[in-house]
């Protein structure tokens, strides 16, 4: 078992953060998309921000240490039974998705810090507030991050469908290189 990627698999360090991402973002996407149908009298209204924000920093952490990691090892090469056509548009794919990453990441803390106060990573320490212009950075960080979660969705559904498509269509090992090193 190996922990850096290889040419021609990825590491187990790979494998743990991307899996660990995708379960996170699925489920702090979900969480959002339930806490804005709460109420003002909801209990949840006052708790489920605070575990949003805090997993949502924790996918900001994630977002730069996947980073310099990714920059950091080798490169996985593509299959050898990829075609030109595949191999650009997963190029493509995966700048989008760390594109949507890095702006639902950014917005989320324009959106939470538009007021002036901090955000609290489970309580363990806070991030202050950079840049508080109000109502008006809320309004517009809210839109930012409206559709860049959307974007994300879509093109994360996207990367999934093509992995599965490569393990049952193509019968290739495209999806198991990513499950195990």
């Amino acid at each position: 078992m190996h922990y850096k990627n290889t040419k021609n698999s990825f590491g187990l360090i790979t494998i743990a953060i991307h899996w660990l991402m995708a379960v996170i973002i699925i489920g702090i996407f979900i969480l959002g998309k339930y806490m804005v149908s709460l109420d003002y009298y909801d209990s949840f209204y006052h708790t489920g921000p605070w575990w949003h924000k805090s997993f949502g920093l924790l996918i900001a952490f994630l977002v730069v240490y996947r980073l310099i990691w990714k920059f950091t090892n080798p490169k996985v090469l593509p299959l050898a039974s990829h075609k030109k056509v595949e191999i650009s548009l997963a190029k493509l794919a995966q700048t989008l998705l760390y594109i949507s990453l890095i702006l639902c990441c950014i917005s989320g803390v324009m959106i939470s810090t538009a007021k002036g106060a901090g955000i609290s990573f489970f309580d363990l320490f806070e991030i202050p507030a950079l840049i508080a212009k109000g109502k008006s950075q809320a309004e517009l960080a809210g839109e930012v991050h409206y559709y860049a979660t959307y974007s994300l969705i879509i093109l994360a559904s996207l990367h999934m469908l093509a992995a599965l498509k490569h393990h049952f269509l193509d019968k290739d090992r495209t999806l198991i290189r990513i499950l195990k090193p």
